[in-house]
C-alpha cells in the first residue's frame, strides 16, 4: 500500500489565496450585513409589514436587499434610519 501525504486544511476547487486571507475579510462581511438586515427588520417590524419581514429575515443578500429597503422602498433618508418614528 503507497502512503499519499494528503493535505486535508485546503478542500478541492478553493483557491489558495483565499485561505490567505484569514478571518477579517469574513468578519468585517458578517457585520456589514448584520447591522444592515438588523435595522431593515426593525424598520419592517415597527411598521407591521410582515412579509418585508420574513422576505428580509431568509433572504442573505450581504445587505444589497435591505438597503433597497430602507432607502427605495421606503425612502428614508440617513437621518431618519435610527428614529423610532
Amino acid at each position: 500500500m503507497e502512503n499519499f501525504d494528503i493535505n486535508y486544511s485546503v478542500s478541492v476547487g478553493v483557491p489558495a489565496w483565499i485561505y490567505s486571507l484569514g478571518m477579517a475579510p469574513l468578519l468585517v462581511l458578517m457585520t456589514w450585513s448584520l447591522f444592515w438586515k438588523g435595522l431593515a427588520l426593525w424598520h419592517a417590524g415597527r411598521r407591521r409589514e410582515p412579509w418585508w419581514f420574513v422576505i428580509l429575515l431568509v433572504v442573505n443578500t450581504v445587505g444589497i436587499l435591505e438597503i433597497i429597503y430602507l432607502f427605495l422602498v421606503l425612502k428614508l433618508k440617513p437621518s431618519q434610519l435610527f428614529t423610532k418614528k
